[in-house]
């Protein structure tokens, strides 16, 4: 094994502080998407009824354990882990969508996944964590939302509703994630990863 390729094995390797990370950000994201589902999204909802599409504007909620789980710990399945355990405490502790909180899960965090793996795990900035953000959104809304959420919108309103989430998806997972990350580095929370040096 070369140098290059051991170093690259000892960097995704995972710590058991990773794992517990993980898992805390999971329960804390996972009690969130149940407060949002309960209190908040509904209110949305009624806010866009004249323009349904507008309210995926709120989808990046849905994406921030992702996004900040791979800024955080920064190895290959941070992202997926940490959403998909997120979205089964949301299914636990009741929701509007049932068991599809785990397909959405599985499809945002690998549109996480995929972009931190393009980078190779090596770069973790702003426009980074949008552009995961931005492809975790289109994802989950290109596979799954199109046919089974939205399927009687017209081509329009689909195109409008990919916008609105693509947006989100950026700005709310992706930059509000990583100023979340910023402010937990700052506060010192985060002295055991790279995220916090």
């Amino acid at each position: 094994m070369s140098v290059s390729t051991h170093s690259t094995v000892v960097r995704s390797r995972w710590r058991s502080i990773d794992f517990l990370t993980a898992a805390m950000l999971s329960v804390a994201f996972g009690v969130l998407f149940w407060a949002f589902d309960s209190f908040v999204y509904p209110v949305v909802s009624l806010a866009f009824v004249t323009f349904p599409p507008a309210a995926e504007l709120t989808l990046g909620v849905w994406l921030l354990p992702a996004v900040v789980a791979a800024l955080i710990i920064r190895k290959p399945g941070a992202a997926l882990f940490t959403e998909f355990v997120a979205a089964n405490i949301e299914l636990i502790l009741g929701n509007a969508w049932g068991f599809e909180v785990l397909i959405s899960a599985i499809l945002q965090g690998v549109g996480v996944e995929i972009v931190f793996a393009l980078f190779l795990w090596k770069r973790f900035g702003a426009g980074i964590a949008a552009l995961a953000g931005a492809v975790s959104a289109g994802l989950e809304i290109v596979v799954l939302e199109w046919w089974s959420h939205v399927f009687d919108y017209d081509w329009a309103w689909k195109l409008a509703f990919l916008a609105a989430g693509l947006i989100s998806g950026a700005v709310i997972a992706g930059l509000g994630g990583y100023a979340i990350v910023r402010s937990l580095a700052r506060s010192g929370a985060l002295k055991a990863f790279p995220a916090g040096r």
